[in-house]
């Protein structure tokens, strides 16, 4: 019994750390292979070509043993998408950090050589990705609205000829809605500070991107029902793919 319990000890402990991580997924694009990591709530990874795009990095922990990130990109000043410790603790003296203006304020430390302020409907091209920024907020427009219109962005990236749009915080806005040839989207959902399931799966079916990732789905009530927005989804349309991946391990 001495021997078989710290066996059993160890087998639970390995089994309950391969349960913490997500695996990759893999892309092709015209450039290459496209590697998608999901990390947790908001962050996430894109990799292409030797370059590493970290989405929203938060919790310096969840990002060890991953590549250095070539670019940081921002959506929001808000805690769960702009970490002023994680980005200290992951940035490389060559990362390129690229965001909205209300958070270039903050990183007073970076220097322009590595700061790219975008408002949206600008664009800029970086390492060979095109990166557009968009709109993103709350529905109805409000000046007291958790997102307002024009602080944050949402991001279209053109990576080898595949476009992937990442929402950020906002709801179904027609700037989503009327989105054309999305190859890979990530939707958020999460009450009260996005939309609920059933608005992110209409507005999905609006503008039909080939592959959804549901994203940033926790909110004040828990976790929403990504399984209910996958069922919206192909009932509208089959031809879209729902990427049900869990973006909340330690839940």
């Amino acid at each position: 019994m001495k021997v078989i319990l710290p066996a059993l000890l160890f087998i639970f402990v390995l089994s309950s750390v391969s349960a913490q991580s997500v695996s990759a997924d893999t892309e092709k694009t015209k450039t290459g292979p496209l590697v998608i990591q999901p990390v947790k709530h908001a962050s996430l990874l894109l990799t292409t070509k030797g370059t590493t795009i970290y989405v929203d990095p938060s919790g310096a922990d969840n990002f060890k043993g991953m590549a250095e990130p070539g670019i940081i990109l921002i959506t929001d000043i808000h805690g769960d998408h702009f970490d002023p410790k994680t980005i200290a603790a992951i940035r490389t003296a060559h990362t390129l950090i690229i965001a909205p203006q209300v958070v270039a304020d903050k990183l007073t430390d970076i220097d322009k050589d590595h700061l790219v302020v975008l408002k949206n409907g600008d664009k800029t091209t970086q390492a060979g990705i095109t990166i557009e920024a968009i709109p993103m907020y709350n529905l109805p427009e409000s000046d007291k609205a958790m997102h307002t219109k024009g602080r944050g962005n949402g991001y279209v990236l053109n990576i080898g000829g595949k476009r992937i749009y990442i929402s950020g915080d906002t709801q179904g806005i027609p700037e989503m809605r009327s989105l054309k040839d999305i190859d890979i989207a990530f939707v958020c959902m999460n009450l009260p500070y996005t939309m609920d399931v059933k608005e992110a799966a209409d507005a999905v079916l609006a503008f039909q991107p080939k592959i959804v990732y549901p994203y940033h789905y926790r909110g004040q009530g828990g976790l929403s029902d990504v399984k209910g927005f996958e069922s919206l989804v192909n009932g509208g349309n089959k031809k879209i793919e729902v990427r049900l991946r869990n973006w909340y391990p330690a839940q």
